[in-house]
């Protein structure tokens, strides 16, 4: 087996088998991005600077961390290629949600003494059995080492909703990047996962058990196999085919898909 799985790619799948194809089996080049995942990367990208800064010993102020946004939103911004699906809200009120996020995570965290940072968008590469047949990787926003000693694994989201803690004590992709972590500092090391629920200014945690992980990697390894034994990829209309950057090209493009933003349907989590 030469593909290397992601837990977006295998979300991707679970959501809809077409979109799944074009994205990571036809590798369809896309013009446009949604403004949520616009922001959601510029977010990211601010934070992980931050936490740079913090490492070197320096702590940046406020007006600096938002002023080094509003720079790269003005440098990258393009509203021929950023797509906005709600209707009647413009590009302004997404960079002002950028910007709430960013405050609020700030003023929560500072002075950014919590914790150590052990890594930025850390690369994690893994495999799920023991023969290496079923390979993962995956990006981690921060990891970082608790006061109480616990590895902590953090998530940053910048979408509106925030999910009860029984769907977070069940969320696959921290956990998956648990056993990521896991290759880099043992099985036995404690390990707290961290969602950090921007917009909203919420943090939640969650942990688990190495029995839990057990079943984590056999139910992901049945899903790959499940995606490896498809052949019609057929599509999946859903509230999210709106933000879908393949809706151009989809089969079932019509009416189902423009209906999403008519009623309100939430976007998809970033």
């Amino acid at each position: 087996m030469s593909v290397v799985y992601s837990h977006s790619g295998l979300s991707s799948f679970e959501n809809c088998p077409r979109q799944y194809q074009y994205r990571y089996l036809l590798d369809v080049e896309v013009e446009t991005e949604s403004v949520e995942a616009f922001v959601g990367k510029l977010v990211h990208e601010v934070l992980e600077r931050l936490y740079q800064f913090v490492g070197e010993g320096r702590v940046p102020r406020l007006d600096q961390v938002l002023s080094r946004f509003d720079q790269w939103w003005n440098e990258r911004i393009d509203p021929a290629r950023v797509r906005v699906v709600r209707t009647g809200v413009p590009l302004g009120e997404y960079r002002e949600i950028g910007l709430r996020c960013l405050t609020r995570f700030y003023r929560r965290r500072y002075p950014f003494d919590e914790d150590e940072t052990l890594g930025l968008e850390e690369m994690v590469h893994f495999s799920l059995d023991e023969d290496g047949r079923y390979r993962m990787r995956g990006v981690i926003d921060r990891v970082a080492r608790a006061r109480d000693g616990v590895v902590e694994v953090h998530d940053y989201k910048t979408g509106r909703r925030v999910p009860s803690q029984e769907r977070l004590d069940q969320d696959r992709q921290l956990a998956l990047y648990q056993l990521g972590v896991s290759e880099r500092f043992g099985t036995d090391a404690p390990v707290r996962l961290v969602w950090h629920y921007l917009a909203a200014d919420v943090v939640r945690t969650s942990s688990r058990t190495s029995e839990q992980l057990a079943a984590l990697r056999q139910q992901t390894m049945r899903l790959i196999d499940r995606i490896e034994a498809e052949t019609a990829f057929e599509p999946r209309p859903s509230a999210l085919c709106g933000w879908c950057e393949y809706r151009e090209i989809c089969p079932v493009s019509g009416g189902a898909r423009r209906a999403g933003p008519e009623v309100r349907t939430p976007p998809p989590p970033v």
